[in-house]
């Protein structure tokens, strides 16, 4: 039963769905395999070095392609990871040493600019002249 807890957070944290009276057991539904993640198969509580394009970033900070290899001892594990706009992909042993898998779009919502209320110039956030 172990591997399906989350031995580093028990509890939900604070900022976790505050006022729902199920947030501890929403909680453990949202990552039922913290543990079996992080420990099992898992190097997060090993010391171990990361290389890579972009080591200790999940996805390359500048849209693309990210790869990356955990060397811990004589194991290589590897990871590989693409974004660009709202397409996340990810496979592989992130930069905690956890592994992890992820395969998300989302389309980007256009959100009209915001418009001051009045004509200050110092509330449209352009500089006083």
């Amino acid at each position: 039963m172990w591997w399906f807890g989350n031995a580093d957070e028990p509890l939900a944290p604070d900022w976790y769905r505050p006022g729902d009276c199920r947030r501890n057991t929403t909680w453990h539904l949202r990552n039922p395999c913290h543990n079996f993640t992080f420990y099992v198969i898992g190097i997060a509580d090993k010391e171990f070095m990361r290389v890579g394009r972009h080591p200790t970033h999940v996805s390359n900070p500048h849209e693309g392609w990210n790869w990356a290899v955990c060397h811990y001892k004589w194991l290589r594990l590897p990871f590989l990871s693409y974004h660009r706009g709202g397409f996340e992909f990810y496979c592989g042993w992130r930069n905690a040493g956890n592994f992890g898998m992820k395969l998300n779009y989302v389309k980007k919502k256009n959100v009209p600019p915001h418009k001051p209320e009045n004509d200050d110039p110092l509330c449209a956030g352009s500089p006083a002249g």
